[in-house]
């Protein structure tokens, strides 16, 4: 790989197969991060009262350039669910409308959307797509079967949480604006990791993780919404942006009512730009190609360990920098514990539905080193915790 190692603050000690939870930011962003803080701190009612829009302006307009979308169709949120509960509390969702999904999505997003279709006698459908899958053509083929007349939105992960799977989004949301569908797009996996481009995806709405693949620090993410649909949106938090005529206004009223919700430390989306620099001058679209290329070694690895074919074609792009391995049975709340206690390996050991697998999250700052000390720890262990 690339010896990146030394530009991450991560503890040299541990075997870190984990970036996919959390993400980890470079010393060079948590740098400007805390410069930043230093600032606010120093003359907060100049920052917060007199700057802050335009700073915001600033880094928003690189996340656009960097997503290819207008400054004033994106707003800072603090994390991806957020972003869902923003959408969610928006829509107009009646008694019996459906919102299409996949049995693949995120948790804490699943809950969110059970709780407002729960308010209003909405339905919320988890369309299986199966695994093993072999195309994008399969996965659309099989989403698609879920759709009905009463189908007002589709909301799908760009790539999934539990098992790293890449979605086809841009065909699913062609299709869905054909068919008069709203779609919104969960994409806290995707910016970093693969190339996003709003303008091609074409969705209606779109959130995502600048924390996690795009390297920057915690608490920075981001909304986009289409022009002719911000009118819909309403804020979780009224504050002052929800008056168009005070003097901090942006001239947008998608970001006045989002962008200020009252007193808070702004340095973590102030710090985007740093991050976007950051991947730009490494030259990040060959960092990916070495982490996939890594991963899929890893995956073809396990695989051979545990006599189990790969949940997706291994020369496909149905991944990038994360992806799954089965498991067979085992105990995992054990080997994870045991993982990390005997071999200081953090990695993810997931259940779904009926499988159990390794989720693998490869960065810049990983070696072969690394996917070597997994696959040691999996061949000791897996006999000892096999149901």
């Amino acid at each position: 790989m690339y010896g990146l190692e030394q530009h991450f603050l991560l503890d040299p000690s541990i075997t870190f197969l984990n970036h996919g939870s959390f993400g980890a930011a470079p010393k060079d962003v948590f740098e400007a991060y805390q410069i930043w803080q230093l600032r606010l701190e120093r003359q907060p009612v100049l920052f917060l009262g007199r700057e802050l829009d335009n700073l915001l302006r600033d880094s928003r307009k690189a996340l656009g350039d960097y997503l290819n979308a207008d400054v004033d169709d994106l707003v800072h949120i603090p994390n991806a669910t957020h972003g869902i509960n923003i959408v969610a509390h928006s829509l107009k969702l009646k008694q019996g409308d459906e919102v299409l999904s996949t049995d693949h999505e995120y948790g804490a997003c699943n809950y969110a959307w059970d709780f407002i279709c729960g308010k209003v006698g909405a339905k919320y459908i988890h369309q299986p797509i199966a695994l093993p899958v072999h195309s994008e053509e399969e996965i659309i083929d099989q989403f698609w079967k879920g759709v009905t007349e009463k189908t007002r939105v589709i909301y799908l992960s760009h790539i999934t949480s539990p098992t790293a799977l890449q979605m086809p989004v841009v065909q699913i949301c062609k299709r869905a604006k054909q068919a008069g569908i709203l779609t919104i797009i969960d994409a806290a996996h995707a910016p970093g990791q693969i190339p996003v481009d709003l303008r091609v995806m074409d969705a209606d709405i779109v959130f995502g993780n600048c924390h996690k693949w795009m390297l920057n620090v915690k608490g920075s993410a981001f909304l986009y919404v289409r022009r002719k649909l911000q009118d819909m949106i309403e804020p979780l938090i009224v504050s002052w942006g929800y008056n168009s005529n005070v003097e901090t206004t942006t001239g947008s009223r998608f970001v006045d009512i989002l962008q200020w919700t009252g007193t808070k430390d702004p340095a973590a989306v102030l710090t985007v730009p740093v991050a976007i620099q950051f991947m730009q001058e490494h030259n990040w679209a060959d960092i990916r190609g070495e982490c996939h290329l890594l991963l899929r070694r890893a995956v073809e690895q396990i695989c051979d360990l545990t006599n189990m074919s790969p949940l997706y074609p291994l020369d496909s792009g149905l991944y990038s920098q994360m992806g799954i391995a089965p498991l067979p049975l085992s105990n995992l709340a054990v080997l994870k514990n045991r993982l990390y206690d005997e071999y200081k390996i953090e990695v993810p050991l997931i259940q779904w539905q009926d499988k159990q697998f390794v989720r693998i999250s490869v960065q810049g700052y990983n070696s072969r080193k690394d996917i070597e000390a997994l696959v040691r720890g999996l061949e000791i262990l897996l006999p000892q915790v096999v149901i």
